[in-house]
């Protein structure tokens, strides 16, 4: 919560980032079909290597302090230098919450890194999701990764033990919504709320132009019903919430979030602003600086603008795409990005009254 107050000018003025998505890698050792990273015609394998660990603190200069920082991919935890790039980011821009998804199949290496940033990113909160869309088989058909539920449940068993060792440490699972697990997605809601209560669940609604987009023809009923089972738990303090300061909050957040997105997907026209290229930005494993994961134009590479991020944004091209985020963009109008709510509920005013009920219902 004070992480929150500290960022409290950004409500006024859109001027720097607090939240930073960086691919570190497009390594990964599972083979999900629907995953907008790696299959997508509109982020193809440019081929060029990936930041290394003198030009990530490079960058990581030219930021101010963080609410928010994510880690994506490819699989995280593949990136060898993943515990030095944390600790980078943590001495020089602080960020109140540093998230780790991961596929959840290498359960040592997982363990034994999220133990070593834990214990040294001590005053921000790290948060392991570890991706699962069904249950048993079912997950690993639809990841089309052999093994992969198996393993993942020896890495989540793995993580438990350091809730208690380390205050700051968060564990849950996500799920993405596809149309070939959506029938099923209650009895996956079911399974993970039998497990430990302090274990939080999250819902991702598959997105990006995916090379086969039959995964996106998911029912908003489903999507609808799913959120609502996840707000009841939530109330009834029969599933995980946040364990940080300031986790009601989030968690009210993530309620209204899914409640915007529902609306999206029975087509009824977004009016909530969007601060994609303001208090959001996306960084790649090569340098890439894009508004969101969604929009498909660079602003620029850091690599040609001396690893300044924030010249990269000053651009003329960048200005340009900017100036195109609104709610007549068709990427934009679609969208159901959850990185982006986060920003666009708590840095709006206008969002307080509904944020302020969901709060309280909790």
């Amino acid at each position: 919560m004070s992480s929150l107050v500290r960022h409290a000018g950004s409500i006024l003025w859109k001027r720097r980032p607090v939240h930073l998505t960086f691919f570190l890698t497009r390594k990964c050792n599972a083979h999900c079909p629907f995953c907008f990273y790696l299959k997508s015609p509109d982020n193809p394998h440019t081929g060029a290597p990936e930041l290394s660990l003198d030009e990530i603190e490079r960058i990581s200069r030219s930021l101010g302090r963080l609410l928010w920082l994510a880690f994506s991919g490819g699989e995280v935890y593949l990136r060898k230098d993943l515990v030095e790039v944390s600790k980078l980011f943590y001495d020089r821009n602080r960020p109140a919450v540093m998230l780790f998804p991961s596929n959840g199949m290498l359960p040592d290496l997982i363990h034994d890194q999220t133990e070593r940033i834990a214990a040294y990113c001590s005053s921000s909160v790290v948060v392991v999701k570890l991706s699962l869309d069904g249950v048993g088989t079912d997950h690993d058909t639809l990841r089309n990764t052999r093994g992969n539920f198996d393993k993942t449940m020896q890495t989540y068993a793995r993580l438990q033990g350091l809730l208690e060792a380390y205050p700051n440490f968060e564990l849950g699972f996500n799920t993405v919504l596809t149309a070939q697990n959506q029938d099923k997605v209650e009895e996956l809601i079911d399974f993970v709320g039998g497990l430990d209560k302090r274990t939080t669940h999250t819902l991702s609604m598959v997105r990006g132009n995916l090379l086969d987009n039959g995964y996106k023809q998911v029912d908003p009923e489903n999507y609808r019903s799913a959120a609502e089972i996840l707000a009841s738990r939530l109330r009834d303090r029969t599933s995980g919430i946040h364990r940080f300061k300031g986790a009601r909050l989030k968690a009210a957040q993530d309620v209204l979030q899914r409640r915007f997105i529902h609306q999206t997907l029975i087509g009824q026209d977004r009016t909530l602003p969007c601060y994609a290229g303001k208090l959001n930005l996306v960084l790649t494993e090569s340098g890439e600086v894009f508004p969101c994961e969604i929009l498909p134009q660079s602003l620029g590479n850091v690599r040609d603008h001396d690893y300044d991020i924030m010249q990269v944004t000053r651009s003329e091209k960048a200005m340009e795409i900017l100036r195109s985020i609104s709610t007549s963009n068709p990427h934009c109008r679609t969208c159901t990005h959850e990185c982006n709510y986060i920003t666009n509920i708590l840095f709006n005013p206008a969002m307080y009254p509904a944020l302020i009920t969901e709060y309280l219902r909790l």
